[in-house]
């Protein structure tokens, strides 16, 4: 596996693997360093208060939401209105193809 492929970018979607957010999908708001990075998804994990996460306990998918990094990359910060609207745009376009249901219907199951 090449580097590229392996490591996370800023505006990336990916889908939690360990955790007790297991299953879900956030967005890399920063990369601390080569292990870790910040996620967050507007709605339960707001900006201000991201999730640190190891790179090894997120699945990576190949989207990148061009309104996050932008934001990101211009002002440094990003709203969890554009947040939340990337995670919807990128669930209703990629994941309604992979697999129809799978917690994306806004019900939690509880453990």
């Amino acid at each position: 596996m090449n580097d590229t492929e392996s490591s996370p970018r800023i505006g990336q979607v990916v889908r939690i693997l360990q955790g007790r957010e297991v299953g879900q999908f956030a967005i890399v708001i920063q990369i601390v360093d080569d292990r870790f990075v910040l996620l967050a998804d507007g709605e339960k994990r707001k900006y201000d208060r991201p999730k640190k996460k190891n790179s090894n306990h997120i699945e990576l998918f190949n989207y990148i939401s061009p309104e996050v990094q932008n934001s990101l990359l211009e002002t440094g910060r990003v709203t969890n209105g554009k947040l939340r609207f990337a995670l919807t745009k990128f669930v209703n376009e990629i994941v309604t193809d992979l697999k129809k249901g799978d917690q994306l219907d806004g019900e939690r199951r509880c453990n």
